[in-house]
């Protein structure tokens, strides 16, 4: 795996959760404390945010470097924001050990940022004595090994703001105490690394050879500027303008590394991918300078500042600051693409236009507009093509005062999946000619527009089926519902009243038998009609879910009703289909489809004879239900209600097809072929 990867999947979380950490220490639960994040928010996230897009384009050493030095320098800041809420750790005997973590973390910030400064654009250096220097710049990193190993008491991170002499280190070896000063003043304070870095990167700015002075000079003054504003920062801590300054001046250092990427391939970003990773960089450095820009007023000012002035205030900069992002996004496009700003302005906002249209007559008027605008066209018009290719004469989009018998200066066809969609024509530009520029761009915007079309009449199409899925779902209700009556009529009107007569014929019988007058014909007039009763039971039950499909299968349910049915029918499968058992749902689904259809039979065709067929093939199950009667008409066949629109609801549900098909006079009769998905068989 490649270990820019492996670098961003590590750094990346650490970062994030040590930037939430303090965000919400200092945000949320210390909110008079505020004025704490002006540090990890305006001063390391543009860093951070920089670092983690680098390890996305480059495998670089230097690449790496920075993304671990601001990650480095959010963990030094989650550390001193946890020994801020928890003073109390400092006396335990493990806080020796636990404060490594501060140490190391500034120091890796300090030691990576000066290696990049030092090697900065491509991580080489021209000289040996430079390679050896910029070997000494890790010494920092040994700042908490060794003040563990030499220092009698806790040396802290001079940042955090208290003193650890008071603080004793158990884990000291006496004979090395007298190395403490040393250590204190090489590793610890940094001058010497912070020294050399910054003497390899001015050595090479000011005296290297013309090349490497041209490619080091502006992050050399970039860094100069910040190491002054971090002195003032030290002599003048509580002036908000020279902490501006400070943030100001860091989040310059990712704008040099920018430079350099355009100019002299930093990082080692190949020359074809420089412009592309510049734009990219820059506006997700522009976005992040913005938000933080947002946040720096309320920030900076918190406290005296509550929470709904700082909202207030918020806002205002918000607004005030829109245009300058508008306006840095623009400056930098134009400097990097020139007169082609317009062309990729069409092309970043064609999406949106087009998403902001919902059927094709507004889809293509905006694109046309947007074809217009991105060309400098005089007029554009587009025109939809029918099934069979040809254009139609009146187009849908226009932009501009057309004629419609005017002939187009350029052209190209909307194309999809080698289907003709339409065709763009552009009429000759405002200023100048059609270069090959803008050809290509107007064959880029036919491929991005034909997807859009495509899509739209998908859209349309998808809403059709919806609506179709609705309806069927309202008709599956409804006659879930009649079915639902049917049986309640049923059972009151027929089997219930039957039922209250044998109460009443049995009360009758009793009272007889106490008088002596009960005949034996009596009680088996009662039982004659028991079993009536219970027929009349069997028949309804065999209308909800017949036995002989449970116990039979499919091919026997439908059988067993040729007996009752009106007119002559026959039953065709063969023996693999009689066999065979199919999932419940689908052989509940075949069979009320062969009785609703039959049923239509019996009812509306006039037949004399009809018959059913059954056959597996290819994973699917197809019956067949033809007769001999009068035929359908063709607009019955996509009825919305009746008997072929509950087979069709029904057969949906379960992913098949219905085709109703009407034999022409002279010839007669109805077939309803029905396709059922039943998988392959087993084995």
């Amino acid at each position: 795996m490649d270990r820019r990867w492996v670098c961003l999947a590590t750094l990346g979380p650490i970062g994030v959760a040590a930037l939430v950490y303090v965000v919400i220490v200092f945000g949320f639960i210390e909110g008079e404390a505020g004025h704490r994040l002006a540090w990890p928010v305006l001063g390391i996230l543009p860093m951070f945010v920089f670092g983690m897009w680098l390890l996305t384009v480059s495998a670089s050493r230097i690449a790496l470097l920075l993304a671990l030095a601001a990650t480095a320098l959010l963990v030094g800041s989650a550390y001193e924001t946890f020994m801020y809420r928890n003073v109390e750790v400092m006396a335990e005997p493990w806080f020796p050990l636990f404060n490594v973590i501060g140490l190391t973390a500034d120091a890796t910030a300090t030691a990576s940022f000066l290696i990049v400064f030092a090697t900065f654009p491509d991580g080489v250096v021209e000289q040996r004595w430079q390679r050896i220097a910029v070997a000494f710049l890790w010494m920092p990193m040994l700042a908490g090994p060794l003040t563990l190993l030499t220092t009698p008491h806790v040396v802290m991170s001079p940042y955090i703001g208290i003193s650890g002499e008071t603080i004793p280190n158990p884990f000291v070896v006496p004979w090395l105490e007298w190395a403490a000063p040393a250590v204190n003043l090489l590793v610890v304070q940094s001058w010497p690394a912070i020294a050399i870095g910054l003497g390899v990167l001015g050595y090479r700015a000011l005296f290297g050879a013309p090349a490497v002075r041209a490619r080091t000079r502006v992050m050399a003054l970039t860094v100069a500027a910040a190491v002054v504003a971090f002195i003032l920062w030290g002599l003048l801590p509580e002036i908000w303008p020279v902490q501006f300054l400070v943030y100001a001046s860091l989040i310059a250092l990712p704008v040099a590394a920018i430079h350099g990427i355009l100019r002299y391939g930093a990082f080692d970003i190949s020359p074809g991918d420089r412009r592309r990773d510049v734009v990219r960089s820059s506006n997700l450095l522009i976005t992040v300078i913005y938000a933080a820009a947002l946040a720096t007023p309320a920030v900076l000012l918190s406290p005296p500042l509550t929470t709904v002035p700082a909202i207030l205030l918020t806002a205002v900069v918000a607004v005030l600051l829109l245009p300058v992002r508008s306006w840095m996004q623009r400056r930098l496009h134009r400097a990097l693409f020139g007169d082609r700003e317009r062309q990729f302005e069409l092309l970043s906002e064609l999406g949106a236009r087009l998403e902001e249209a919902g059927e094709p007559r507004a889809l293509l008027t905006r694109l046309a507009e947007a074809v217009r605008d991105g060309l400098d066209a005089t007029w554009v018009r587009i025109r939809l093509a029918s099934a069979d290719g040809a254009l139609a004469g009146a187009p849908v989009g226009v932009a501009g005062e057309v004629d419609e018998s005017a002939e187009p200066a350029r052209s190209v066809d909307l194309v999809r999946a080698d289907e003709t969609l339409g065709r763009i024509e552009v009429g000759p530009r405002r200023r100048g000619e059609y270069g090959l520029a803008e050809r290509t761009l107007l064959r880029t915007v036919a491929g991005q527009a034909a997807a859009s079309v495509a899509n739209v009449r998908l859209t349309a199409q998808l809403a059709e089926q919806l609506d179709e899925l609705t309806a069927s779902r309202e008709r599956l209700v409804a006659a879930q519902d009649d079915e639902r009556r049917r049986l309640e009529r049923d059972l009151h009107d027929g089997i219930q009243q039957d039922i209250v007569a044998q109460i009443a014929g049995l009360r009758l019988a009793r009272n007889r038998l106490e008088r002596g007058e009960l005949q034996p014909a009596e009680l088996v007039e009662l039982q004659d009609q028991a079993r009536a009763t219970l027929t009349d039971l069997r028949e309804l039950a065999r209308g909800i879910h017949p036995p002989v499909l449970s116990d039979n299968g499919l091919v026997a349910a439908v059988e067993s009703g040729v007996a009752r049915f009106p007119i002559p029918l026959a039953v065709e499968a063969d023996a693999a289909v009689r066999a065979e058992r199919y999932p419940e749902e689908v052989e509940t689904t075949a069979y009320y489809v062969v009785r609703e259809a039959l049923a239509n039979t019996a009812k509306h065709s006039r037949a004399t004879h009809a018959s059913v067929g059954l056959a597996r093939s290819n994973g699917h199950l197809t019956i067949t239900i033809t007769d001999d009667g009068r035929g359908i008409e063709p607009a019955a066949t996509a009825g919305s209600h009746g008997g072929l629109a509950n087979i069709r609801d029904r057969v949906a549900a379960l992913r098949g097809t219905v085709r109703v098909t009407a034999a022409e006079p002279p010839a007669a009769g109805t077939t309803v072929l029905v396709d059922l998905p039943v998988g392959e068989r087993d084995g």
